[in-house]
């Protein structure tokens, strides 16, 4: 039974290190990204782009956390 609960725990902690992947992509590279090349439709503003981007960093960095104290659930 404790390979299951592994795995379990493991694809737990997986989702939550993958959201926190998708978080930072979307918040912060992909507007910088659209400013870099010009894909932006309007002009964005810098600090509204600057404080997006801290708050999905961070965030991203919560949830991967997140799924380290999940992974502290693993059994021998």
């Amino acid at each position: 039974m404790n390979l299951i609960a592994n795995e379990r725990v493991k694809l737990t902690a997986s989702w939550f290190n993958a959201l926190a992947t998708a978080l930072v992509a979307a918040g912060l590279f992909a507007p910088v990204a659209a400013v870099v090349y010009g894909l932006s439709t309007r002009a964005p503003s810098g600090l509204r782009t600057i404080g997006l981007g801290v708050i999905c960093l961070v965030l991203g960095g919560c949830l991967h956390l997140i799924g380290r104290a999940v992974q502290k659930r693993l059994r021998e």
